[in-house]
């Protein structure tokens, strides 16, 4: 089929690659026309582990183009996939006024029916406003019908989500728009559920926000670990082996961060309490989280005392691994705080600096980025752990302590086994363990 992304970030991209490998024709389109240059010359504009390969495929076949033109997309398709953002508001609802400027395009751009169908994740009833709009500004007598179909892509490993999913969600409003649903998607038939666009809709909001509750709770536990001599690791094992439970996202730490969970348990709790219903339950959910930077940075103070002109070296500034997003990142709130202290901060990530530049550029010797997480930790009097790369698990630890001024770790990951780092000769600050 003819499919038309709108959007190029993560979903929109990873989208458009992943349909074009399904066998579609995919033109992608976003205001940016410096990120659709870059695309067209064949560059991502962005890390994420399989999309460059796939990436090249697709485009070397003919299956996905790039124009910066939005109505030359719209008028080229078939189906079109909404995949721009809704980020926060200040009272928590999500923005939606990108979504308001796309239907609108595309109500000015409708030479014949189209399919115009929800990526993005947005607020329950929100295909409502989306086809009044069109209403409102279609210039032709031209049909068109809205769906639902959220995504579950995480970033860092968002390629093989796309290409096995554990499940395709599809909110239509007709048989017409479920059917060509149901034809872009034939690869996966047996892992679609089809529902109407509000059930849609709410499962992707109610989804990401169960999953932080999650992260919240076992957080929760690790403080009771840490009052007491219980082992968070052994809770959350002991918890996880219950299949009602389960294993994932029950890892105590620093908290969650990224472009969805802080900003979709938010906007589930504005939703809610614009219907009139009490969401104190999310709302704890997200203050734990947000307090988790306050416990971790009293670990540090712990260690350090004072930290005026302490050397301190941070490795990880993504908000998880194998992304070079940084967005809601804890890494953020941690570097201002060392800053405001007058530490000398010293930070390396595998993927991540370029961005993380955006934000604070480098300041020697106030805050300064390597190239080698070695070259981090040299002469710094604390080392913080503040994302789990494989490459921080591995690293070389007798180096990592002599290169140190003073070997002591504050890691807000709990990525290492406190016994045996202790016996390397470090001190160890962690959460929810002894």
């Amino acid at each position: 089929m003819r499919i038309g992304i709108i959007g190029t970030g993560y979903v929109g991209l990873v989208t458009a690659v992943g349909l074009a490998e399904l066998g579609h024709e995919v033109v992608a389109t976003d205001k940016d026309r410096e990120k659709i240059n870059k695309l067209t010359q064949g560059i991502i504009p962005f890390y994420e582990p399989g999309l460059e390969e796939l990436f090249r495929k697709v485009r070397e076949k003919g299956l996905i183009s790039f124009t910066p033109d939005l109505a030359e997309a719209v008028r080229a398709s078939e189906v079109i996939f909404v995949c721009v953002g809704t980020p926060p508001s200040a009272d928590g609802s999500a923005d939606m006024s990108q979504i308001e400027e796309v239907a609108r395009k595309i109500a000015e751009n409708l030479n014949n029916y189209k399919l115009v169908v929800e990526k993005s994740t947005v607020p329950v009833k929100t295909s409502y406003w989306i086809k009044r709009t069109i209403n409102l500004y279609k210039r032709s007598e031209a049909s068109f019908d809205i769906a639902s179909n959220p995504e579950f892509l995480r970033e860092g490993s968002a390629v093989q989500d796309f290409l096995n999913p554990d499940r395709i969600i599809i909110g239509v409003e007709n048989d017409r728009g479920r059917d060509i649903l149901l034809k872009i998607y034939e690869r996966f038939q047996d892992r679609i559920i089809v529902t109407n666009i509000d059930t849609a809709e709410l499962i992707k909001h109610a989804s990401n926000s169960f999953l932080a509750m999650k992260i919240s709770f076992i957080n929760l536990m690790a403080n009771i670990c840490e009052k007491t001599e219980a082992d968070i690791e052994q809770v959350a094992l002991g918890m996880g082996l219950d299949p009602r439970i389960g294993r994932e996202f029950l890892r105590a730490g620093i908290g969650y961060g990224g472009s969805c969970f802080p900003k979709d348990i938010k906007a589930l709790t504005r939703i809610g309490e614009e219907l009139g219903i009490e969401m104190g339950l999310l709302k704890e959910a997200d203050k734990i989280n947000q307090d988790r930077i306050r416990l971790f940075m009293e670990k540090v103070k712990r260690a350090l005392w004072v930290l005026r002109e302490k050397r301190i070296a941070i490795l990880g500034l993504s908000f998880k691994p194998n992304t070079d997003d940084i967005r809601e990142a804890p890494s953020l709130k941690i570097i201002r705080e060392l800053r405001r202290e007058e530490a000398s901060v010293h930070l390396y990530d595998p993927r991540a600096m370029e961005n993380m530049k955006q934000v604070f550029p480098e300041d020697p010797p106030h805050l300064v980025y390597h190239a080698d997480l070695y070259e981090a930790v040299r002469g710094a009097n604390a080392l913080l752990i503040l994302t789990e790369w494989d490459e921080f698990r591995q690293m070389d630890l007798e180096r990592v302590k002599n290169l140190m001024a003073n070997p002591i770790i504050i890691d807000g990951r709990n990525i290492f086994e406190p016994d045996k780092i202790r016996k390397l000769g470090f001190e160890y600050y962690c959460f929810g363990r002894h």
